[in-house]
């Protein structure tokens, strides 16, 4: 599938269960970059606005840049009326901004779907001298029982699973987007607590899971209830994400 129209059929579980960002992740951008609300962001693969929230909710003007128009559309139903919020129609290799008119180049959750040569000089392009380019992240984490039961139903009933998760990015290809600048890595502890309902909901937020018209369907359903019950306590289950944040200063 093109990358551009993944998800299309996602959209309502995508904004209703997907993680957040952490408010950890302003902090630690003032600390290191001088971020304040007065900064203009670029959040490149913006989807359904998750975190384009976090940084309209600070106050800042957010260019909103995602090329699937259902998840487009989603983010200017629910953000359309903040004043901060401009809507675009673009690629993280051709963004349509001009030259140097973000302080903050952010993707949060898209990075995977990028090509990296590309995004990188178009980075560059719309970030102003001084300002900063970041990789964002929620990584689910396979600790718990429950944890390594829901990894399992992914790797048997995920249709291109293995070659489209986001953990395939390795720390080379990420030095290798940022090089020659330096780079920090700031780590940010992030959890998520289902009912059954919504850990169904958080699964076919997925684009890689097969949708209720697949024959697979009911089968991948009834292994995921079977692990809700088993994993369960007092009715809700947890997944523990980090929050990593890869940020570069420009020169």
């Amino acid at each position: 599938m093109d990358n551009t129209h993944r998800f299309g059929n996602r959209v309502e579980n995508y904004v209703k269960y997907r993680p957040g960002y952490p408010a950890a992740v302003l902090d630690f951008l003032f600390e290191t970059t001088g971020f304040t609300s007065s900064w203009k962001v670029a959040d490149i693969g913006s989807g359904t606005g998750i975190s384009t929230s976090l940084f309209l909710n600070n106050g800042n003007t957010v260019y909103a840049v995602e090329p699937n128009d259902a998840m487009r559309e989603k983010a200017e139903e629910l953000l359309g009326n903040d004043p901060g919020f401009i809507s675009i129609n673009g690629t993280a290799e051709h963004t349509g901004l001009a030259a140097s008119s973000a302080d903050l180049v952010i993707a949060g959750q898209a990075f995977h779907w990028f090509e990296p040569v590309a995004a990188r000089k178009e980075f560059e392009r719309i970030v102003r001298p001084g300002g900063a380019i970041a990789l964002m992240w929620n990584e689910r984490q396979v600790d718990s029982e429950f944890e390594k039961a829901y990894e399992g139903l992914l790797q048997e009933f995920g249709t291109d699973y293995a070659q489209v998760n986001h953990s395939n990015v390795t720390l080379k290809e990420i030095e290798s987007f940022f090089q020659p600048m330096p780079f920090q890595l700031k780590v940010t502890g992030n959890r998520q607590t289902f009912d059954w309902e919504r850990l169904k909901g958080r699964l076919l937020s997925s684009s890689y899971i097969p949708i209720e018209e697949n024959d697979i369907y009911k089968k991948m359903i009834e292994r995921l209830r079977l692990i809700f019950v088993t994993w369960q306590r007092d009715g809700v289950v947890h997944f523990d994400y980090q929050t990593k944040l890869y940020l570069s200063i420009v020169p």
